[in-house]
């Protein structure tokens, strides 16, 4: 996909945690309505990098840039970018004490100065987009685990967000709920979500990734569309790599 005018840009990212140079250099362009899949092996970087676009996590070094806002080393415009930018995380994250439909309304209610009742609605549709609308009035200890990621989801979506990014959203499901989380992820991508996915689920990458991003140690050693990163991968780490995630 032609990044002509992206509406993710990170150049030059460098971050250290101490003495811990974690993210080395990091460069990535994300066009308008664009799936990246981001994967790698543990501690390589990946839900850093994420999170430093939604200023999360702090960097020291390089530039984000979100729909043109310019978050900056020193996080400037951090509540303006974190307006634009849904993030769901591996855990639920959910308030216990609200019910479904509570937890979704919050943030529009406080951050965007939504009406009530106005942002009932849009909590409603987007619980009805995630095909749970009937959970809306119980609490979160009620639903399953693939049930809180849905919720998780609606919730990020009720914002408006014009980026979606999603950390390892799957890894704390029992695998028989890993598949209606994917499914709703992958309604999302079908309708033109920007969407960066640290994952390991390398099924979803071939069906949704425009392109996949292989991290380690840090840096992006290799970004490609599906079928070639799956079919002819250039870096002898990425081959180690799906040597043991595909077995």
């Amino acid at each position: 996909m032609m990044n002509a005018h992206p509406i993710v840009t990170i150049a030059g990212l460098n971050k250290w945690f101490g003495d811990f140079h974690v993210l080395r250099d990091v460069g990535l362009d994300v066009g308008r309505g664009e799936r990246i899949v981001i994967c790698g092996p543990s501690g390589s970087g990946k839900s850093t990098l994420i999170r430093c676009i939604n200023a999360l996590e702090e960097f020291q070094e390089g530039r984000i840039q979100v729909d043109g806002i310019e978050l900056g080393p020193n996080l400037r415009h951090v509540d303006d970018i974190r307006r634009e930018v849904g993030m769901v995380f591996q855990s639920f994250n959910l308030f216990p004490h609200l019910t479904v439909l509570e937890n979704c309304t919050l943030a529009p209610i406080w951050v965007r100065n939504m009406p009530k009742k106005e942002a009932e609605e849009a909590a409603m549709k987007y619980l009805e987009r995630v095909r749970i609308p009937q959970q809306a009035h119980k609490f979160p200890g009620q639903l399953s685990g693939g049930q809180q990621q849905r919720v998780a989801i609606a919730r990020a979506l009720t914002m408006n967000p014009k980026v979606m990014l999603f950390d390892e959203p799957t890894s704390s499901l029992d695998p028989e709920m890993v598949k209606e989380v994917l499914d709703t992820m992958v309604d999302l991508a079908e309708e033109g979500m920007t969407m960066l996915v640290v994952t390991h689920e390398m099924g979803f990458a071939k069906q949704v990734a425009d392109r996949v991003v292989f991290m380690d140690d840090g840096q992006i050693l290799e970004a490609n569309t599906p079928n070639e990163f799956f079919a002819h991968p250039q870096h002898e780490r990425t081959k180690l790599f799906l040597g043991q995630i595909l077995r």
